[in-house]
């Protein structure tokens, strides 16, 4: 898939929510893009929130539907190339999966253990 190397401005507000871990903000952010959205970029918003969505699983508590929406990030994400929108995509990736085995070794009894440096953070990238 082709991508631009240009992020929408409420992609960018939607970034920088996620990394100050905001997350439930920046779902919503970029949920109202993934709406207008009706092209191939689409599943890669999706992916986003859904990454959000499971950050935020974490922070309430929930790890079944944190695994489940991380899955389901990763799954989107994995159809795009390394750099997508200015997003450092194969960086996300590995920090997705890192954040999902980092769940699945800590279990649900050791949830609150998770450890926040684990957490994906989303790289911009210019040209």
């Amino acid at each position: 898939m082709k991508c631009s190397d240009s992020a929408p401005a409420e992609l960018l507000k939607s970034i920088a929510e996620f990394n100050r871990r905001e997350y439930f903000q920046a779902h919503e952010t970029l949920e109202a893009v993934w709406l207008k959205e009706t092209g191939p970029l689409r599943p890669f918003f999706q992916g986003i929130i859904q990454l959000s969505a499971g950050l935020l699983h974490i922070e309430r508590g929930n790890h079944a539907g944190a695994l489940s929406l991380l899955e389901q990030a990763i799954g989107k994400l994995e159809a795009f190339p390394t750099r997508c929108l200015g997003i450092h995509t194969q960086t996300l990736k590995t920090q997705a999966r890192r954040c999902r085995d980092s769940l699945l070794a800590l279990g649900e009894e050791g949830l609150k253990e998770f450890a926040w440096d684990n957490a994906p953070q989303i790289e911009v990238v210019s040209g």
